[in-house]
């Protein structure tokens, strides 16, 4: 899988970009502030529907305009496709699939895979749990498109519930009249649906990444290991019918407490996975280079990962080898050089090992020239 082509019109510095890409390396350089995570960050938006670096759309449309569109063509072996987002801050985005606008954002997930490194990983080992949930789901989704739908529904009966608890919450604070509960055991049991497909999901996918990551680890720094992945969340069972039952407990126990708080206590969305190094959490005792070894050895799993189930990602490296030590910088460039598309961006033409050999790019004032 490659992009062959990736058109941007007013997102973020660019009123306008044309960049021609093929397989092999294509590293963009420039001074920061130019825009070369932003090439990056629209490719990753077009195969997550999300950016890396902000929560929101807004800061993705180019100040003054109203919309921002990122437009690219993939080819997967002999069939390629064109895919285009449309970005409506305060509106609800549009899609196109090679010219048919008979479709939601969500069908595009699938068509464009990434795995993408950068600065902001260390978050992964040293950040809140927030962070490692986002990186199972979105490797959940790439695995299986369809889960974002799954991950749709949790979210809004989520808020549906959460909103309910909170009328409760505040109605026992202001002594006044008491709210009807008697849709919560129907919110419960929306919840405790969605919620066991997703955990049953993450559940499946530390299972087979625990072992991609360790490998992986040990290739980065060896004999630092081993490593391993846990996930940690207060419902036990298998299957998705026990993980269904066991949400559904766990919410009827916590339900006095979460109308006194107001907020779901309980499912996904407060989990965690617990990343050991050795006999230790990596959080809190892994140094500063066992942490970056670390984060890198979960997205070279994740890569691993979709190139096993048939669906090779473009790699995208966004000013990571500023941030690692030689050695590190030299492993990371060995094990990736491989890959049958590879983006990187980096300040300086130095900070691009020579094994990453390829088409260059230079980036300044919101133009991209090939050198």
């Amino acid at each position: 899988m490659h992009v062959t082509h990736l058109s941007l019109a007013d997102f973020r510095s660019y009123a306008r970009a044309e960049v021609p890409l093929g397989p092999g390396v294509t590293a963009f350089l420039g001074p920061n502030g130019q825009g070369k995570t932003n090439l990056v960050e629209a490719v990753g938006y077009l195969a997550t529907l999300g950016s890396h670096r902000v929560a929101a759309d807004a800061p993705l449309v180019r100040a003054g305009a109203q919309r921002a569109v990122v437009r690219a063509q993939v080819r997967q072996g002999e069939r390629e496709q064109l895919v285009e987002l449309e970005l409506n801050p305060g509106r609800a985005n549009r899609a196109r699939i090679n010219r048919s606008s008979q479709v939601r954002p969500r069908d595009v997930l699938g068509i464009l895979r990434t795995v993408l490194f950068a600065p902001e990983d260390l978050a992964l080992v040293k950040g809140d749990p927030g962070e490692r949930r986002r990186f199972a789901d979105e490797l959940v989704v790439a695995r299986a498109p369809r889960m974002a739908g799954v991950r749709s529904d949790y979210e809004r009966v989520l808020k549906q519930r959460n909103s309910l608890l909170k009328s409760a919450a505040m109605a026992r604070r202001h002594g006044g009249r008491g709210v009807d509960l008697s849709t919560l055991d129907v919110w419960d049991q929306h919840l405790a649906r969605a919620g066991a497909e997703l955990l049953a999901q993450r559940l499946d996918l530390l299972a087979v990444l625990g072992p991609l990551a360790d490998k992986a680890y040990e290739r980065l720094a060896p004999g630092g290991g081993p490593l391993a992945l846990e996930y940690r969340g207060p419902v036990p069972g298998a299957s998705r019918e026990e993980l269904y039952a066991g949400l559904l407990a766990a919410l009827g126990e916590a339900r006095k407490q979460e109308i006194e708080r107001g907020v779901t206590l309980v499912g996904p969305h407060r989990d965690d996975v617990l990343l050991r190094l050795g006999e230790l959490p990596a959080k809190g005792y892994a140094s500063h280079g066992e942490s970056w070894s670390y984060a890198l050895a979960l997205r070279l799993a994740a890569y691993e990962l979709l190139k096993s189930e048939g669906h090779e990602p473009v790699l995208v490296l966004d000013d990571v080898f500023a941030e690692l030590d030689t050695r590190r910088r030299a492993r990371l460039a060995e094990l990736v050089a491989g890959a049958e598309q590879v983006l990187v961006t980096a300040a300086v033409p130095e900070d691009v090992p020579e094994v990453l050999e390829g088409a260059r790019f230079s980036v300044a004032d919101g133009e991209v020239t090939p050198e």
